[in-house]
């Protein structure tokens, strides 16, 4: 298989216009395969060769310009189209193209709960390959007219409106000019719900199983999305740029979604069939308003190569939080994006395999599909925040039309980014991007204070090289109530200071960058710190006690705080916490990446008993029936850290958690998989909870409850599952795997160690990338965190034959194991990169 390299793209658009696609999709031929017919009309400005991408399992005929050309010349998934004179020219295509159950191409799906089928399209990053014939990299935009003939009973949806024609045969209205990777078509027998705003038709689709779930939650979604949907026209001055606004919520889907113009796809997770909080609902709504985002920023101006990735992910992800604040009810959700969010980029910079956030050298689409990390996103996001703040709001939003207007359905490269945004400042934005944009790692700041005569003076030292612009927060006690914190003022800087910032008299409690306006870890000087030990729930914002919070994270993670102490300070303070993200992400990390790794195995019972008591204070917390998501929070992190099966076992038995909730599947499923870690459940109560639930969710949970269970021949099936036989789907892989790997199981696992890295190399060369992160992330044994494991790795990083995904993963998993090893006071160089 071969990959695009920049060059080559670069050469082919100075080669070609492409003008059309045709393109007819027979769906209706079995159930391995589809038919795919394609007609291209383009333009070579001179004489010469170029080629057409193709991934068929069978290719039946290729013609050009009425001529035929021998189907054998297909090689590594490449036409060649020789001798092409200077002109007008019609190439013609004709293959036989597989479904994939991994979420790339083409996707086909069988509903477990009523046998129904739905097919949907992933053409990111050049998966349009594997559904019709194309010149495929995204400066080569074109119109698509697409036809779809489909079973009988089925709605086609696509990128414009569509219209059944009969005898199962839909057609798709034209598109505008867009990418090849933007094209989209999902089939089925949908569930939808329609409306129209502004003119335009809106809808919103699922699969039938989950359509009491749409209904419930449609109000919801369509409030928010027409609330985007006007604020983001009084952000722009382009107008919305194609014809209609569908929103698909699809089964098996790998991201959060994909910002297909007028056709955004989402996993269907986003259908709620169980209880969430509202944190979650929020976080529903962002997405919804980061993949509009697009329509602008991606779709309607559209990078020049994956080297500019960034700009599409970067400006949906701060765009989506920012608008989501500014537009719906969901008012704080920079809270969540600091808690969740800016953890992600802040661990993927401090990695062997960081980049920067508009990388320079990416070399073809392989090393492209590498950079959707935490810094496209996060970090992207965070520096223009950043950005916005130095320019001020009005300044930014007019770079950012001007872009619009200048680049239009068309291509666009960093340059032009950055010369729209300078045509409406007089600030220096190259210098700017230079600093925040071509530079890795993350910088730390420190605050330093000095006293004389009384008073105080704040310097700010940087570990790094970026300037910031911040606030620094100046809190006291409360005279009235010593637990608590009051805001003196935020004091705005910009680092480096010229001079020492006075302070007044000595507050309890200076926190550097409070507002989460930059990206930077902080520290605490001695005397903040004490405070915050006792006061950190007596802050009154919830974004000031992120940024604590997530301060203290760093802070473990970089072995300055003894994993022991943040687990102390979560037990007294948490307890008291209000916010939602705040207490979610909390005890994540404290029952995740801190007691399964960062605690050697003798320390985890204790820091379980802990966790264990500080929900168990949540649940009495809430037992009023006022705080249902902080109950439901608490409740879910009870059955992951039960150390002994009765309690929650009766939970299961009864339906119910004394003083709620009901247990509904979502709750039922985690109760089961906790138990079969313990070893109190057993296949028969695995089989009829499948029974009880057979959806596609009942499917996934007890291939979880299956590998977890504590038996060398449970352990065994589901290896053989996920490494040798290929029939699962990317969802069903997913789930085996995240039973798999216990840290209450490890000698039971012992021997699996070595044989993952043997194993993976040949998994991911033979299912592809999608199927080569997951198995990277998930069945990467992290609760092993020790020399051998990491030793074995590295040598799997410097002598196999690795594909660049699972390369990518497999260091990012090594650099994880050798912080946790640094964490314990253990042996643990940096694990390599490698990644290129």
């Amino acid at each position: 298989m071969s990959v695009l390299t920049r060059d080559e793209a670069q050469a082919r658009a100075q080669f070609l216009d492409v003008h059309r696609y045709t393109v007819e999709l027979d769906l209706t031929t079995g159930d391995e395969t589809f038919d795919s017919r394609t007609a291209i009309r383009f333009t070579a400005r001179s004489d010469g060769d170029t080629f057409v991408e193709l991934k068929p399992a069978e290719l039946r005929s290729v013609t050009l310009d009425g001529q035929p050309l021998d189907p054998e010349s297909l090689s590594e998934d490449r036409v060649p189209l020789k001798n092409l004179t200077a002109g007008e020219h019609e190439l013609r295509v004709d293959a036989v193209m597989r479904y994939s159950r991994t979420g790339e191409g083409m996707h086909r799906f069988t509903d477990p709960s009523d046998g129904e089928t739905y097919v949907y399209t992933q053409m990111f990053m050049d998966d349009v390959q594997r559904i019709f014939a194309a010149f495929d990299q995204p400066d080569l935009k074109a119109v698509f007219e697409v036809s779809v003939k489909a079973p009988e009973g089925w709605t086609v949806l696509a990128n414009g409106v569509t219209e059944h024609r009969g005898d199962g045969l839909w057609q798709a209205a034209p598109t505008p000019p867009v990418s090849t990777y933007l094209v989209a078509v999902a089939g089925g027998p949908w569930h939808s719900v329609r409306t129209e705003h502004r003119g335009l038709p809106f809808g919103i689709h699922c699969r039938r199983s989950l359509a009491p779930y749409l209904d419930t939650d449609a109000d919801e979604i369509l409030d928010v999305t027409r609330a985007c949907f006007d604020r983001y026209h009084e952000k722009f001055e382009e107008p919305y740029p194609f014809d209609s606004y569908d929103q698909a919520f699809v089964p098996e889907f790998n991201a959060g979604a994909m910002e297909n113009p007028g056709l955004v796809t989402f996993r269907d997770e986003f259908i709620y069939r169980s209880a969430v909080t509202d944190t979650e609902r929020q976080t529903r709504a962002m997405v919804i308003a980061h993949e509009m985002a697009h329509m602008w920023f991606g779709d309607l101006v559209t990078l020049k190569w994956w080297d500019d990735i960034w700009l599409n992910e970067s400006f949906a992800e701060y765009m989506g939080y920012q608008t989501t604040a500014e537009a719906t009810r969901f008012t704080d959700p920079w809270t969540e994006f600091g808690v969740t969010r800016k953890s992600w980029g802040y661990d993927a910079d401090q990695r062997p395999t960081t980049h920067p956030v508009a990388p320079e050298n990416v070399d073809d689409t392989a090393s492209a599909l590498l950079n959707f990390d935490g810094i496209s996103y996060a970090k992207g996001a965070s520096a223009l925040r950043q950005l916005a703040a130095w320019l001020g709001e009005k300044d930014f939003l007019a770079g950012i039309n001007t872009h619009f207007k200048r680049h239009k359905f068309g291509n666009a490269t960093l340059a032009d980014f950055i010369d729209s945004l300078a045509s409406a400042t007089d600030r220096d934005v190259p210098a700017w991007a230079d600093d925040w944009l071509r530079t890795t790692g993350v910088d730390t700041l420190t605050p330093v204070i000095a006293t004389a005569d009384g008073t105080c003076a704040l310097t700010v030292e940087r570990a790094g090289s970026r300037p910031h612009r911040l606030s620094a927060g100046l809190y006291d006690h409360d005279v009235a109530d010593q637990g608590r914190l009051v805001l003196r003022e935020r004091v705005g800087l910009d680092v480096p200071q010229t001079a020492p910032q006075p302070i007044g008299k000595r507050p309890a409690l200076v926190l550097l960058n409070d507002g989460d306006i930059t990206y930077a870890k902080v520290r605490f000087d001695a005397t903040s710190f004490e405070t915050l030990r006792t006061g950190l729930s007596g802050l009154p914002d919830p974004l000031t006690r992120a940024v604590v919070w997530n301060a203290l994270r760093d802070a473990v993670r970089d072995g300055e705080l003894p994993p022991a102490a943040y687990l102390e300070t979560a037990r007294a303070h948490l307890p008291h916490e209000t916010d939602l993200a705040v207490t979610q992400g909390v005890l994540a990390f404290a029952a995740g990446q801190l007691a399964e790794q960062y605690l050697a195995p003798g320390d985890r019972p204790a820091a379980l008993a802990t966790l264990t008591s500080l929900c168990r204070d949540l649940l009495r917390r809430t037992e009023d029936g006022d705080h249902p998501g902080l109950r439901l929070i608490a409740v879910r992190h009870l059955i992951a850290v039960a150390a002994h099966p009765e309690p929650i076992a009766s939970w299961l038995a009864d339906g119910t958690v004394p003083g709620g909730p009901e247990l509904d599947p979502e709750l039922r499923w985690r109760i089961l998989a906790r138990l079969a870690v313990l070893g109190a459940t057993d296949e028969d109560a695995i089989a009829a909870e499948l029974a009880r639930d057979p959806s596609a969710t009942g499917q996934e949970g007890a291939a979880r409850c299956r590998a977890a269970l504590p038996d060398p021949a449970a352990k065994r099936a589901a290896w053989e599952a996920m490494f040798t036989g290929d029939d699962l789907s990317n969802y069903l892989f997913t789930a085996t795997a995240q039973g798999f790997w216990q840290p209450e199981q490890a000698d039971l696992v012992r021997e699996y160690v070595p044989r993952f890295y043997q194993d993976a190399v040949a998994l991911a060369a033979r299912r592809g990338p999608a199927i080569a992160v997951a198995a990277g992330r998930w069945c990467f044994p992290a609760h092993a965190v020790d020399a051998d494991n990491l030793g074995l790795g590295e040598t799997c990083l410097r002598e196999a034959d690795l594909t660049p995904a699972l390369r990518r993963t497999l260091a990012d998993r090594l650099d994880d194991l050798s912080r946790a090893l640094r964490v314990r006071g253990e042996a643990g160089d940096t694990a390599e990169e490698g990644a290129e």
